[in-house]
């Protein structure tokens, strides 16, 4: 696996780790996305694509 490889795992794995915190409701949706760098509705369509088809469905 090359360098991107790794990366993009590694964003997923940071977007999993955030979205389950804010499903726990540890953290709010705006909290969530200042964390990742993105507004807060990117957020919402990112975890409501992860909800419908799981990291699969964010590539």
């Amino acid at each position: 696996m090359g360098r991107g490889g790794v990366n993009q795992e590694r964003r997923m794995n940071r977007f999993e780790e955030i979205c389950d915190l804010c499903m726990e409701r540890r953290l709010t949706q705006e909290e969530a996305a200042l964390m990742l760098g993105v507004s807060d509705r990117t957020f919402h369509h990112w975890s409501k694509r992860h909800e419908d088809g799981g990291v699969d469905a964010l590539i």
